[in-house]
């Protein structure tokens, strides 16, 4: 059976992630080690005990998750894990997909995402932008609700998760409004945990300068597939990989395209590799049939051991 790993993104985060796996296998630890030492705090710490205000802040947030995926990653190859046949990662899960594809050193990876971090929260001041997921809607109707309620404001579907499962982004009083019209047409709507408007408009300014960042460090051809969201294509070229990261900070994530491509291409099972099961709640959605689990603890690390064996 064919089997892909995906990489969650902003929004899987909590304080107390991987601790199970943490107590039982070093390389956990020794990888939030590892990146504490570049980025001169302990990870790993913040990740156990927060506060969660300081974990959720966008250029924290990023490094723990890249960290996680990295660890969890490790734990699955030195329990005789089989290497999958794609990989993805949602919006900024893609940089944990490609140091994992061999595409970027962890720590080159770990400067590029705290920069990116700190790029997406200088561009939109703190509490003047937001992220909303909006549950019940067809894709359509979220688009059009955005259009009449952004006056001269900024808010856009921006990540398409699932059928019926769209996130919504822009300044923090638009997207309130937004939400006040889904709730109007019955839809369930969630606020997220995050920091800025990701793959809005006003990322555009931080796109500039992140840019400028990867155009100067080393990147290879991933040794395994990596299917970008921005336009659900795996690349060839490193141009092609620093174009596409660039582009991801401003564009619509489109998850639901990503994971019907790995299935096009006869991927049988999808493995969430790092904290929360974030994705794989979508997934199921998308993967109807398949086998759709989460590596992110003892119980579900044996159970996908046991799955792909």
């Amino acid at each position: 059976m064919k089997h892909a790993f995906v990489f969650p993104g902003q929004g899987s985060q909590s304080v107390g992630m991987l601790a199970d796996l943490g107590a039982t296998y070093l390389v956990v630890k020794h990888t939030f080690e590892e990146a504490s030492e570049v980025l001169g705090y302990d990870l790993w710490k913040l990740s156990q005990q927060g506060p969660k205000e300081d974990l959720n802040q966008t250029d924290k947030t990023q490094p723990a998750l890249l960290a996680g995926g990295v660890a969890v990653w490790r734990v699955w190859l030195e329990q005789g894990g089989h290497k999958p046949i794609l990989m993805a990662g949602h919006s900024f899960g893609e940089y944990s997909a490609l140091v994992c594809a061999d595409a970027l050193e962890f720590k080159t990876a770990l400067n590029l995402v705290q920069d990116r971090g700190r790029f997406m929260q200088a561009a939109v001041p703190s509490g003047e932008g937001a992220m909303a997921a909006i549950l019940g809607l067809k894709n359509e109707q979220i688009i059009e609700l955005c259009a009449t309620v952004a006056q001269d404001q900024v808010v856009s579907a921006v990540n398409f998760n699932a059928p019926g499962q769209v996130t919504i982004a822009g300044h923090t009083a638009a997207v309130k409004r937004a939400i006040e019209q889904a709730k109007a047409a019955k839809a369930k709507v969630i606020l997220l945990p995050v920091s800025v408007p990701a793959h809005s408009r006003l990322m555009l300014h931080a796109a500039e300068k992140m840019a400028k960042r990867l155009a100067v460090v080393n990147i290879n051809i991933p040794t395994i597939p990596v299917i970008h969201n921005v336009d659900v294509s795996i690349k060839t070229k490193v141009a092609d990989i620093r174009t596409a990261l660039t582009a991801q900070l401003y564009q619509p994530v489109r998850w639901v395209e990503t994971i019907e491509k790995m299935l096009d291409i006869g991927v049988t099972m999808l493995f969430e590799c790092g904290p929360g099961k974030v994705l794989t709640g979508m997934n199921k959605r998308i993967a109807r049939g398949k086998i759709v689990k989460p590596i992110m603890d003892i119980k579900t690390l044996e159970q996908a051991l046991e799955a792909q064996a």
